[in-house]
């Protein structure tokens, strides 16, 4: 008989499912009317009910089926509350055939660390940009991103009322990332992607630096990555300490599948073992293909402002 699935395989194909549940939630919640908004730190940084409910639906699933993995939400929420029908029973049958990369074969829950943004993009979530949302739930082992999953609520929003909603991407290293069309941006164009809500001097003067053909301003850490390896973007540059670990961990995780790279403003690489802090403080970069390209241009005035 066949031996059965290894870990991993098993929390990345539970992960699609409940991430697909996930965008069930959150275009329900949008198109009940009431957001719930309540603003945390600041008029830039907002929690919904969609938050709330996804944050709880995912880490209550994954829990239940995964007991000893360690799951870190974005959100600050109690646990005892998570009504049944949050709970996604549910994989992805397609996952479980593949075989797991050899050198993940035997890990252990323990082992694993899961970094679940609920809604990245919520202030664009909140005005309406829903092409800008996803749900990220990245796994990590040893500290490193190892495999995630995407989903983006509302792809295919624009194209009409009987287009099929929604799409889920994931990807395993040393195995490749699926749910999209790998292509890599047009050859010797220079298309910046970075922050919209976010802005500061800092982050405009890393990117002048950087003499972009064109500058895209989107939401969502998780939106950028997938500007970058569908080819509509050749860097993701943002200088500055805002972004978390739960926004970069599933995204780092797909972006290394296909052969990209994601470190700090230094060309430092992430950490993502439990103990570490949650602020990614020296910002981002990222690319598909070209990174020294990006990384040697990087102004010394913006790496002595970002303290790792």
């Amino acid at each position: 008989s066949m031996a059965s699935p290894a870990l991993l395989m098993r929390v990345v194909a539970s992960a699609y499912s409940i991430a697909e549940k996930a965008a069930t939630i959150v275009r329900n919640v949008m198109s009940a009317g009431d957001l719930g908004v309540v603003e945390k730190a600041g008029p830039n940084d907002l929690q919904t009910k969609a938050d709330r409910l996804v944050q709880m639906s995912i880490c209550a699933s994954l829990a239940r089926k995964f007991p000893k993995v360690t799951i870190i939400g974005e959100e600050e929420l109690p646990t005892d509350d998570v009504t049944e029908d949050l709970i996604e029973e549910g994989h992805c049958e397609e996952i479980l055939k593949k075989p797991c990369p050899a050198q993940y074969a035997g890990i252990k829950e323990e082992e694993l660390v899961i970094w679940v943004d609920p809604l990245d993009g919520t202030k664009e979530y909140t005005e309406g940009l829903l092409d800008h949302v996803t749900v990220l739930i990245g796994i990590a082992y040893g500290g490193k991103a190892i495999a995630g999953v995407i989903n983006q609520p509302y792809y295919n929003y624009e194209a009409g009322a009987n287009a099929l909603l929604g799409r889920t991407i994931w990807g395993v290293l040393g195995m490749g990332a699926f749910g999209f069309q790998l292509t890599e941006a047009p050859a010797g164009k220079h298309i910046v992607v970075t922050t919209r809500s976010h802005s500061s001097a800092l982050v405009n003067e890393c990117i002048t630096a950087l003499n972009p053909d064109h500058v895209i301003r989107v939401g969502g850490a998780g939106n950028k990555i997938i500007q970058l390896i569908e080819g509509k973007a050749s860097a993701y540059v943002f200088a500055s300490p805002g972004c978390k670990k739960w926004d970069t961990c599933a995204p780092e995780a797909i972006l290394h599948a296909v052969g990209g790279k994601i470190t700090d403003i230094h060309g430092n690489s992430f950490q993502y073992n439990k103990e570490v802090k949650h602020m990614n403080s020296a910002g981002v970069l990222a690319t598909l293909r070209n990174y020294d390209y990006y990384a040697s241009r990087i102004p010394n005035t913006v790496k002595e402002s970002l303290v790792p």
